[in-house]
């Protein structure tokens, strides 16, 4: 039965988001009204990144973060630009004046001013992480037990702001009012993930260890003048740690307090399972689409339609983990899912047509690239630096490669561009590197090597001729000729700079070299017989 039958899809069917549902959960922490049309029960759509050197497409709902954008005069201009979408975001002070405010009534797009505390990059994950949980819905529509709803009533029961967080420490919702708290708190919301420092601190005194070994609300006093002190529960189901509910507090809580913290927690879990079972459908079902998209054939429209990707000029690209995670079954499938959902957020921000989904221990992204000519080698080089700028900013928390494939100018092409990134991830993980991306045609030439090494093994071939009496003979001598040989033709027969690769005096380089010309039968001054001794160096990996 194809994947492709439409019962109930996730995809198409969860609930949206509206900028007043955005501001609500987000809080003035984040963001707040710097100008509005009267009217916030836009639809959001997306998040896009306002960059001056570059084309602006934002489809209609979209958010615009407009980095660098200062004065009414710019204001107002980006506004016109973008008149479709559902907000702007500048950062604090916003320059609002009569000539903004008719701008945005005319246009419906609604002005918000960011905190300075926060950097673009945490708004943006924020905002699009908001987005996909799929935990956003109109105000008194949505369930009753959403996470961030859920963390505002617990404030409201306990009178103190509240965080939702993950076994992880990060935050998955939070409560208004979190401007009461510390800095701390708002570097964690605004970041979704406590710091490291506070971290350390708290398992350094044990107090991870006390909360998860209890049922009840801990009380931790943190003896800082510029900390306010907390009170904590696990969120569990049976012994399984799900999570936790922080709240911040100047004192303990009263005993009807605990218990309804303790109530709260046991809420929490059942939405966090539901939760978690719905993301675990939402992936399995964006994997397959993807998976549909990226092999091609007669079902692949429908799923890139369903996907909402673009159909024409991609790029394919093919990223994996090659550090501890990617060697640990444990631990590494939640640590692929978190790159590939960081991969997602990223190639987003790119193009709002942009799609990633983990296939196997591989993340793929479907990257759509917008150009007025037919030249594909640009694009393909933006993609690479697409991919560069990707792993600069994961760092060294997700160690990867990246392969890129061809321009694809249509969907029946997206097969062949996946294929290219594939091949082009196998050259980087035999060199044996980490961290780097390659793009199909700088690794064409070794991919094709690779390509013709399978074929011999699967066909059992062995080296011939003067290579194969090289190597039986330092098998049976001890002899290191082959190193020679290989050596040799590395510096183009240099003799000087070839024995300082082997560290071996001159003399000694020439008399191996005379020595294996004697026992190989190799004529090194025919260029036939020189590459194809060098190609089964090359096949055969020795």
């Amino acid at each position: 039965m194809s994947l492709l039958v439409d019962y109930r899809d996730p995809m198409r069917n969860r609930p949206r988001a509206s900028l007043g549902r955005i501001l609500h959960d987000l809080g003035t922490t984040v963001l707040d009204v710097a100008a509005s049309p009267g009217d916030l029960d836009t639809e959001v759509t997306g998040v896009h990144v306002y960059d001056p050197l570059d084309e602006l497409i934002v489809p209609p709902g979209g958010i615009v973060l407009a980095v660098g954008v200062q004065g009414a005069d710019d204001i107002c201009a980006l506004i016109e630009r973008v008149e479709q979408a559902a907000g702007v975001v500048v950062k604090l002070p916003v320059d609002v004046d009569e000539r903004v405010r008719a701008v945005v009534l005319e246009t419906g797009v609604a002005v918000l001013g960011l905190t300075r505390a926060a950097s673009w990059s945490q708004v943006a994950a924020l905002l699009r992480s908001l987005l996909a949980e799929g935990d956003l819905a109109e105000p008194g529509e949505g369930p009753p037990d959403d996470l961030f709803s859920l963390a505002n009533a617990v404030c409201a029961l306990l009178d103190a702001p509240v965080t939702i967080e993950d076994r992880s420490s990060r935050v998955l919702a939070y409560s208004g009012r979190q401007d009461e708290a510390d800095q701390g708190r708002v570097e964690t919301v605004l970041g979704r993930q406590v710091p490291e420092r506070y971290l350390r601190m708290l398992d350094e005194r044990g107090f991870f260890k006390q909360l998860y070994q209890s049922r009840e609300p801990v009380y931790m006093e943190l003896d800082d003048a510029n900390v306010i002190n907390r009170v904590a529960v696990a969120v569990r189901t049976g012994d399984e740690i799900l999570g936790s509910i922080w709240v911040a507090v100047r004192e303990p809580l009263s005993e009807q307090r605990q218990r309804a913290l303790a109530d709260a927690a046991k809420i929490v879990a059942l939405r966090l399972l539901r939760e978690r079972a719905g993301a675990d459908t939402r992936r399995r079902l964006r994997a397959d689409l993807l998976s549909t998209v990226l092999a091609g054939g007669t079902d692949a429209a429908e799923a890139a339609e369903r996907l909402g990707v673009a159909t024409t000029r991609l790029c394919v690209l093919a990223a994996q983990l090659t550090g501890d995670s990617a060697a640990d079954p444990a631990r590494g499938e939640s640590d692929r899912q978190r790159f590939c959902d960081a991969l997602a957020l990223h190639v987003g921000a790119i193009h709002p047509k942009a799609a990633a989904a983990l296939v196997g221990s591989v993340a793929y992204a479907v990257l759509p690239l917008q150009s007025g000519g037919q030249q594909s080698q640009g694009e393909e080089a933006r993609a690479v630096r697409v991919a560069e700028s990707f792993l600069a900013r994961v760092g060294p928390r997700h160690a990867a490669n990246i392969g890129v494939g061809r321009l694809a100018l249509h969907l029946s092409h997206v097969a062949r561009s996946r294929a290219d990134a594939d091949r082009a991830l196998r050259v980087l993980r035999s060199r044996g590197t980490t961290g780097q991306v390659a793009g199909y045609a700088s690794v064409h030439f070794e991919s094709l090597l690779l390509q013709v090494a399978d074929v011999a093994a699967a066909e059992e071939q062995a080296p011939t001729g003067p290579y194969q009496r090289l190597l039986e003979h330092d098998a049976e001598h001890g002899t290191e000729l082959t190193a020679t040989l290989r050596a040799y033709l590395d510096a183009f027969g240099d003799v000087n700079a070839a024995c300082a690769r082997v560290h071996v005096h001159a003399n000694t380089f020439r008399y191996r070299l005379k020595r294996l010309v004697e026992i190989s039968g190799l004529d090194l001054s025919d260029p036939d017989a020189r590459l194809t001794v060098m190609l089964q160096m090359r096949i055969f990996g020795r």
